[in-house]
């Protein structure tokens, strides 16, 4: 192409010039464009490639975690059972750890750290022969994976402000919902197979995944990282005001607002036991469909998950709006409990098409949970102690995740209707307790913007 001709003196525009387009940007599908600008940040597409490659990882090693464990190591049901309790217990302290950590030395490098003990924890199943070395391993990697889950919000808290930290949730999610699916496609040729050897090698593949995530964090820059605890003076010295509040006065358990937010979004939290537990054992159980409609429900969320979860994240870092998605979303896993309920006794057909309406309000009831559940966790938090905030609402999911099973049994899954409607109730009051967290927040932030306003004559 000839260089265009030099541009007249006169300051007014060239109206007769032709816009010359790049025939590349205008065939970009829209789609892509906006996929590319959604992880422009460093950190952000760092942290997203870490992602995809390691959950695949984690996607092969869930799919077959409980069949190698029954029918390669040879434990009973009650004792895989006491192995993967025992794991979520021991994340639920290792949370909090993680975080603690995170502000008090470099959070890359702990989370790097943490992501290769990961890895090779999931290779060292190998060497599971027995239910003792099955329990030591998981415990071990169920801590270091909670741990490494807390590290890396507190570098997200970080890293982002307002609603670019939601909307890398969002992201994050999104992908590790996309990685997991794939992984599990994986786990599947394990299955086909049904050797040891190969349930062995697949496990070794996904710890290798993990492994070869980590090439991607050692790129996290140091800004991620958690500021000097102390304030200094011109002379160097810490001033009498600061000293002895880095820790105690910026602790969230001392913040009993954060602390009920923590648990109002541990109890909501349960919804996933109710997909992962509670929905599969009440379709092969208490209603007529067909038990491959656990799969299908299971697709459905991934696949609403995919296609919600950025966009209905956008503009919760507001404490008003993500109040009211928490409240939404409240609402919809309550109708989900009915609906789910209703399904019982059923024709099959009927059955299906309810248990399948069921699901997708419970596909976007947890959507918009987590927008709200994130926006709060990162706006109500105290900046200075970024990682161990974090690190506490994460406890609080991984309680949450612990009790599920339990509390999903004892109610919808042994009581019937009357159970569902326990469990939907239970889901409402904690929804709606959080939204009433965000509207007093809301409202107690506005009136200090209202005092610190100059006053006019």
């Amino acid at each position: 192409m000839s260089p265009a001709p030099a541009a007249p003196s006169s300051p007014s525009p060239d109206t007769d010039a032709v816009p010359v387009i790049d025939p590349a940007v205008e065939a970009r599908p829209g789609l892509l464009r906006r996929l590319a600008a959604s992880v422009a940040d460093p950190v952000l597409r760092i942290l997203v490639i870490a992602t995809l490659i390691s959950r695949v990882g984690r996607g092969i090693f869930l799919t077959v975690t409980v069949l190698y464990f029954t029918l390669i190591v040879g434990l009973a049901p009650h004792e895989v059972a006491i192995v993967l309790g025992a794991a979520s217990a021991a994340g639920v302290l290792s949370s909090l750890a993680g975080g603690w950590l995170a502000d008090r030395v470099s959070a890359r490098r702990l989370l790097v750290t943490l992501s290769v003990i990961d890895g090779a924890g999931l290779i060292c199943y190998v060497f599971a022969h027995d239910f003792t070395s099955a329990l030591v391993i998981a415990v071990i990697v169920g801590a270091v994976e909670q741990a490494a889950n807390s590290t890396r919000m507190a570098i997200i808290a970080r890293a982002f402000d307002g609603d670019q930290r939601v909307h890398a949730r969002a992201v994050l999610r999104t992908v590790t919902n996309v990685a997991i699916a794939v992984g599990s496609g994986i786990g599947a040729l394990a299955l086909l197979a049904g050797t040891a050897e190969a349930y062995r090698w697949i496990i070794v593949g996904a710890g290798v995944m993990y492994l070869a995530g980590v090439t991607q964090l050692v790129k996290l820059p140091h800004r991620v990282d958690a500021p000097k605890a102390q304030v200094t003076d011109a002379s160097g010295t810490t001033p009498p005001a600061t000293r002895g509040t880095s820790r105690l006065s910026h602790s969230p358990w001392r913040d009993p607002r954060y602390l009920a937010l923590t648990a109002l979004s541990a109890v909501f939290g349960m919804q996933f036991g109710v997909g992962e537990v509670g929905v599969p054992l009440w379709i092969a159980n208490d209603t007529n469909a067909p038990e491959v409609l656990v799969a299908v429900v299971l697709i459905l969320n991934t696949i609403i998950v995919v296609l919600f979860q950025v966009p209905l994240s956008r503009g919760t870092h507001d404490l008003r709006r993500a109040g009211r998605v928490s409240a939404i979303a409240a609402w919809l896993m309550a109708a989900a409990c009915l609906i789910y309920a209703a399904a019982a006794g059923l024709p099959a057909g009927f059955a299906i098409a309810v248990i399948v309406a069921a699901a997708i309000a419970h596909a976007f009831a947890e959507v918009l949970s987590q927008a709200g559940g994130w926006g709060l966790s990162f706006e109500l938090a105290d900046p200075v102690r970024a990682g161990t905030y974090q690190g506490v609402f994460s406890m609080g999911y991984s309680v949450g995740a612990m009790i599920a099973p339990l509390f999903v049994t004892s109610t919808a899954l042994t009581h019937g209707f009357a159970g569902w409607a326990i469990l939907g109730a239970v889901f409402l009051a904690s929804g709606l307790g959080t939204w009433a967290i965000a509207v007093t927040a809301a409202r107690a932030n506005a009136r200090v913007s209202e005092r610190a306003q100059p006053s006019t004559a």
